[in-house]
C-alpha cells in the first residue's frame, strides 16, 4: 500500500493474500474501505454492522463497508483481494464537484456489488504497486476521482450533473498555455479545474470533448511532444530531457514515446544525424 496515497488523492490500495479457514477481524476506520474479490470462487462469511453474511464469493465481487464499522471475514480457500481505502473527504469533494449536498450521501455496507467500472478502476490503481510502474499523479488522481463518484452513485443520493458541451476558447487556450509552463511539474486536476475556473467533474468532461482525450493523457503528449523538441535541439543529454518533459526518469520517457510516436528516443536521435 502505499502510505502517502490517502493524503494526497484520498485512495489508497494494497493487494492482500487471504488465507483459507482464519477469520479476518477488520477494526473500524476513518475511511471507507473497499474489497475486490480476484480469482477463483470462495465460499465466504463475514459478520458486519450487526448481521451475519454467507455467500460464494466470485471473480469482481465488491464488498463496500463505511467508516466507523468493522467486522470479520473468513473464506474456505486461500484467495486474493483488492483491498482499497477511501477517504470520506473525497467523497466530499465528488459529491461537491457533482454539486449535489456532501451531507446528503450516505455510504451503506454493501455486499457482493457487481460493478465493471470499480472492478477495473481497483486494478488500474493497484499497478501503482509495482516499481516497475512509473508514478503519474494526474492518471492515479483521475482514477480516484472516478472511484469516488461510483461509490456515490450506489448511496442513497444519486448525482446530477448539469449538461455542458464544451469548454470556451479562452478556457481552452488558458489550460494549454497553463499545462506548457508546468510540464515539468506535477500537475494536478485540482489545478487545472482552477484554471478553467470549472468542478473538477466538469473538467474532466469537458476536457476530453474539447481536446479529444482525457487530462492525464493530453499531458503525456505534450510531454512527449517537449522530449521530441529538445532531443531535436541535441543540447541536453537524454536524462536532462526527460525530467525537463516532466517525465519520472529516462526510461518513463522512452516508453511514452515508444507508445505515442511508435519511435524511441535513440532512433530520433540516429533520424536527426
Amino acid at each position: 500500500m502505499h502510505d502517502n496515497w490517502l493524503e494526497t488523492i484520498g485512495v489508497a490500495v494494497e493487494s492482500r493474500r487471504i488465507t483459507a479457514g482464519v477469520t479476518h477481524y477488520v477494526p473500524a476506520s476513518i475511511n471507507h474501505r473497499l474489497g475486490v474479490h480476484v480469482g477463483a470462487a470462495v465460499n465466504a462469511s463475514c459478520n458486519c454492522d450487526g448481521k451475519h453474511h454467507r455467500r460464494v464469493q466470485s471473480d469482481g465481487d465488491i464488498d463496500i463497508v463505511p467508516a466507523g464499522l468493522d467486522g470479520d471475514w473468513q473464506d474456505d480457500a486461500d484467495c486474493t483481494i483488492l483491498r482499497l481505502w477511501v477517504s470520506p473527504a473525497l467523497i466530499r469533494r465528488a459529491a461537491e464537484d457533482l454539486e449535489i449536498d456532501p451531507d446528503r450521501v450516505v455510504i451503506r455496507p454493501q455486499f457482493q456489488r457487481r460493478d465493471p467500472r470499480i472492478e477495473h478502476i481497483a486494478r488500474a490503481l493497484a499497478t501503482g504497486l509495482s516499481p516497475d510502474v512509473p508514478s503519474d499523479r494526474v492518471y492515479f488522481e483521475s482514477l480516484a476521482r472516478a472511484l469516488a463518484v461510483r461509490v456515490i452513485q450506489g448511496a442513497a443520493s444519486r448525482p446530477d450533473v448539469r449538461a455542458m458541451q464544451a469548454l470556451s476558447p479562452g478556457q481552452k487556450h488558458r489550460l494549454a498555455d497553463f499545462i506548457e509552463a508546468k510540464l515539468d511539474q506535477d500537475l494536478s486536476l485540482d489545478e487545472l479545474a482552477q484554471v478553467a475556473a470549472i468542478s473538477v467533474s466538469h473538467l474532466k468532461v469537458l476536457f476530453r470533448r474539447t481536446f479529444g482525450m482525457p487530462p492525464h493523457r493530453y499531458v503525456i503528449h505534450r510531454r512527449v511532444e517537449r522530449a521530441k523538441t529538445l532531443l531535436h535541439q541535441g543540447k541536453m543529454p537524454l536524462s536532462e530531457i526527460a525530467l525537463e518533459a516532466g517525465f519520472a526518469h529516462q526510461s518513463h520517457m522512452a516508453q511514452s514515446m515508444k507508445r505515442i510516436l511508435g519511435v524511441t528516443p535513440g532512433v530520433l536521435i540516429r533520424m536527426r544525424r
